[in-house]
């Protein structure tokens, strides 16, 4: 049973996000929302005129080119567009053209263009067959096909799986302004926080609501698990391991900047580490004992392919303690630099000096393509490493949430989130002392990139990132490199800086000829422009200063009358209460629930309109 006795109300405009571990029934509540399934008791009422638009998750191959694909999902602009073509006669003509224009459908392919190019696809793309992308572009097309659709109910399903960092942050903009109704699945905390305003909590079969965003829900969670004592003696380990990693950056005044950040992070943990002190999931990356400095060198080099080359020129060094998230547009060769490193792509020309200790631990995007899946994760652990015990193989796959006898079974019919746990097990089984991964949280729940972000945050040697989750690069990382223009350049800022870069070079004409060097770093005036808009937005705290009150003070009124009506509840499940000589009893409680749920009601209503009120503000 996925769901049992769970009430769930979604108000119109809404923008919740679905959170529970994998298995929880998020998906199969997605497909009840869709008639795909029915209740097998209780009752499931949906606006009989609402349109429902929802992101499949496959795709098969087809002809149609990337954009009549993406301008299928306004299934009546076709329908509309069929009957033009097929018109009998003059009058049908015109009734089908004023449809056309009522229904604004000569903005539709333009529509649609925009959200392909929001998505990552170029010009060329548009006409490319969609049986010619992979199957990660593919899943971008079902996207661009959900947003196409107009609905009143948007459902997606871990949307920024298959999206680069620039695809993340234009979906999270493009979601913001939807107008809908928005029920979404994800496990990336940033996005989350950046367009839900309400988190759905699924555990222990029940729904929770928690007004806010993900952080605001890791806060009241952990609230209420810190009283116990248990939980608490583990989160002050948690803090423990965030102290000594800070400490380890405070000697160094060139990483003062990442020391305060760490501290930052370290406030964070000490109040919301008990929200996930239930993870399965507990591990590290061992490191290599010994190291070289430098670890790895690329001097003159040219990477890409011998046809084409990507990036002519590069110079670039890594040593122990580096932490560097690489940015970058898509296409702009990230992954191919990464490659290079790794020897699994061959230098055109320069040269590639590694230290003598290093060891490399590197996690492709297509990891998981790589597993045998005909055979355990103990197997294959041992197989890499024949001299460990096969007490040290299950130990250390318990942390990646493989316990028990699940270590032993055949991976094939595995799913894909544990998949990439188990690629990232064999990556850390290997002792590396230079970390290279390449979008590792791709099939990851919330509570396993957690687990990886605090693994990383430990781990004492070097570490290179690709990854469109913001929250692991902010925690994880110290400085970026910037990979644009056919150069790898050190980039000075975070990534608020790096999505105004990226917007001030998409507004750049294609035929402008601009330095790339000077290209690759953020403006002068954008830390200026920065420290202008630190002042406005400390103005307009102060000015929904008295919104914020407001809003608050409902919830607490929300929480108050929701433990009261639990109470009620409780008490009106005593079967005693239902005989003859407590029928008054029974009246009184049946009627101080009514006028509980009627208040709870009326404060959800106010409490919707006040952060209404505060977004439009904003």
């Amino acid at each position: 049973m996925l769901l049992k006795d769970a009430s769930l109300r979604i108000h119109d405009g809404q923008k919740l996000a679905l959170i529970g571990a994998n298995g929880a029934g998020k998906s199969s509540l997605f497909a009840l929302l869709n008639a795909e399934l029915g209740v097998d008791g209780g009752d499931l009422s949906i606006p009989a005129k609402w349109r429902i638009a929802h992101m499949a998750q496959e795709v098969e191959a087809s002809e149609r080119s990337a954009l009549d694909y993406a301008m299928d999902g306004d299934r009546h602009y076709r329908v509309i567009e069929n009957n033009i073509a097929s018109a009998a006669d003059d009058n049908q003509l015109a009734h089908w053209l004023d449809q056309m224009d009522q229904h604004k459908g000569y903005e539709v392919p333009v529509k649609a263009e925009q959200l392909l190019h929001g998505l990552g696809f170029s010009n060329d793309d548009l006409k490319r067959s969609v049986k010619d992308f992979s199957g990660g572009w593919r899943i971008r097309l079902n996207l661009a096909q959900a947003l196409m659709m107009p609905s009143d109910l948007l459902l997606l399903d871990e949307p920024t799986n298959h999206l680069d960092l620039e695809a993340t942050m234009w979906l999270e903009g493009w979601l913001r302004k939807y107008p809908g109704t928005l029920l979404f699945i994800s496990h990336d905390r940033d996005f989350i926080d950046g367009v839900a305003n309400n988190i759905v909590h699924l555990y222990e079969q029940k729904l929770t609501v928690y007004p806010g965003n993900y952080s605001a829900y890791e806060r009241m969670r952990a609230e209420k698990l810190a009283q116990q004592q248990t939980l608490y003696e583990k989160q002050q380990t948690r803090v423990a391991e965030i102290e000594k990693f800070v400490s380890r950056f405070r000697a160094k005044a060139t990483k003062a900047k990442q020391a305060q950040s760490r501290l930052k992070e370290l406030q964070r943990m000490e109040l919301i580490a008990p929200a996930h002190v239930d993870s399965p999931f507990r591990f590290e990356f061992p490191c290599h004992e010994q190291m070289s400095t430098p670890l790895l060198t690329l001097q003159q080099a040219s990477l890409g392919y011998a046809d084409k080359p990507i990036l002519p020129d590069v110079k670039v060094s890594i040593v122990p303690g580096h932490r560097i998230g690489l940015l970058g547009p898509n296409g702009a060769g990230k992954s191919t630099l990464l490659k290079t490193l790794c020897e699994d792509l061959p230098l055109i020309t320069g040269e590639r000096t590694q230290g003598e200790h290093l060891h490399i631990g590197y996690f492709a995007q297509h990891q998981l393509e790589s597993l045998d899946t005909s055979v355990s994760g103990s197997l294959i652990l041992q197989r890499m490493r024949p001299q460990a015990s096969e007490q040290e193989i299950r130990n250390f796959l318990g942390g990646f949430g493989f316990h028990g006898d699940r270590a032993l079974e055949v991976i094939e019919p595995f799913s894909g989130g544990e998949k990439a746990r188990l690629a990232l097990a064999c990556v850390a089984w290997m002792k590396p002392n230079l970390l290279i991964l390449d979008e590792p949280t791709n099939h990851l729940d919330i509570e396993m990139r957690e687990a990886l972000t605090l693994a990383l945050q430990n781990f004492p040697g070097a570490i290179l990132i690709v990854s469109h989750d913001r929250h692991l690069l902010k925690a994880s990382v110290d400085e970026y490199w910037l990979v644009d223009h056919g150069k790898v350049t050190p980039f000075d800022g975070d990534l608020d800086d790096y999505h105004s870069y990226m917007q001030e070079r998409e507004q750049v004409s294609p035929d402008t000829t601009q330095n790339a060097e000077e290209s690759a770093a953020p403006a002068v005036s954008s830390s200026q422009n920065r420290k202008e808009q630190k002042r406005l937005e400390a103005e307009r705290r102060q000015r929904l200063a008295p919104l914020r009150k407001k809003q608050q003070a409902a919830e607490k009124k929300m929480e108050k009358l929701q433990s009261q009506l639990d109470e009620l509840e409780n008490q009106l499940a005593d079967t005693g209460l239902y005989e003859d000589a407590r029928k008054d009893e029974l009246k009184t409680l049946l009627a101080k629930q009514a006028d509980t749920k009627a208040d709870l009601e009326e404060i959800e209503m106010a409490w919707m309109e006040l952060t209404e009120e505060l977004e439009n503000a904003e």
